[in-house]
């Protein structure tokens, strides 16, 4: 038999009405029993945990029977309901011709009707940009959420008005990934955007300010292991690329410089410190940035910690 601990002595409804001494659960039984005389004090309790058990998470979403949870990323935060793309019954059994066609045309306007004015097709139109960049620039959920939350705000405060939804929408995404420090630079953004990198940084530092989005500094250090993993270095160049942000960075070179060209100027002073065959076009197409870049920062650094 398992017992668990659920009550404790001394508060008031908590002991045994006969004894006066503990309660505790018996989760086999389902039954609530004295510790030190066995009263049971209440049965037949509810479980009111699923009746499954699951030990993976395919075999959690194959056996649940709620929906999706809310989402930030679908116009109307996946609330609706939809019809499904299958073709079978209940039974499993196909469903006759008429029938499929009364359901392609139910499909066609559930799917009209889940957008009931402009600013819902625009919130929608923005939302799949979102998910679109993300995806090509590898961003984990949780910062497409915040970029979706930007963007609302957004719309709800009227400053799309005379703005593009593709330059707010990638202002959102490049704002969230500030926030949840994931390094991705502007240049990277604007690469998967359908604007130009200039309409990006202004609508940016718009919606930055009219939103009051407390942004700190990116620091050049959270770039160093995605540099370091798609240039293939080895961790010796890695740590001493590191070690050269910190000494730099506490001496204020960093001040007003880009952080990816900066980090990237860093891979490369550490390749020449430890004689590591890297060369300057490799770190900066890596970084996307220019040679010259890489050049001038990498001589700024070395003057330091040389």
């Amino acid at each position: 038999m398992t017992r668990t601990v659920e009550q404790r002595t001394g508060e008031k409804g908590n002991e045994c009405p006969d004894c006066g001494g503990p309660l505790v659960t018996d989760t086999e039984r389902g039954e609530l029993v004295c510790d030190s005389c066995g009263l049971v004090a209440e049965e037949t309790a509810i479980d009111r945990g699923a009746e499954w058990r699951a030990f993976n998470k395919q075999e959690r979403d194959s056996r649940s029977r709620v929906g999706a949870p809310i989402t930030q990323m679908i116009h109307d935060k996946g609330l609706t309901t939809e019809i499904g793309a299958g073709n079978r019954d209940a039974h499993g059994r196909m469903i006759d011709s008429e029938k499929r066609r009364q359901l392609s045309r139910m499909r066609t306007w559930q799917e009209r009707i889940r957008t009931r004015n402009a600013d819902e097709r625009n919130l929608q139109y923005a939302l799949s940009e979102i998910d679109r960049m993300s995806s090509a620039l590898g961003i984990p959920d949780s910062v497409r959420e915040v970029a979706a939350v930007i963007y609302r705000q957004a719309l709800n405060k009227d400053l799309i008005r005379g703005r593009s939804i593709e330059g707010i929408s990638t202002s959102a995404l490049y704002a969230a990934c500030r926030q949840g420090n994931v390094p991705r630079s502007l240049e990277e953004v604007s690469s998967v955007s359908r604007v130009e990198q200039r309409e990006i940084g202004r609508s940016y530092r718009y919606i930055a300010d009219e939103l009051d989005l407390q942004l700190e500094p990116t620091d050049p250090a959270q770039y160093l292991p995605r540099f370091c993993s798609k240039l293939g270095v080895n961790h010796e160049v890695q740590a001493q690329a590191r070690e050269i942000l910190e000494k730099t960075t506490a001496t204020g070179l960093h001040s007003g410089k880009s952080p990816p060209g900066y980090a990237a100027a860093a891979i490369y002073a550490a390749a020449v410190l430890t004689d590591t065959n890297l060369t300057q076009r490799e770190v900066a197409e890596v970084a996307q940035v220019t040679d010259v870049t890489i050049r001038n920062r990498y001589r700024e650094q070395l003057e330091v910690v040389t």
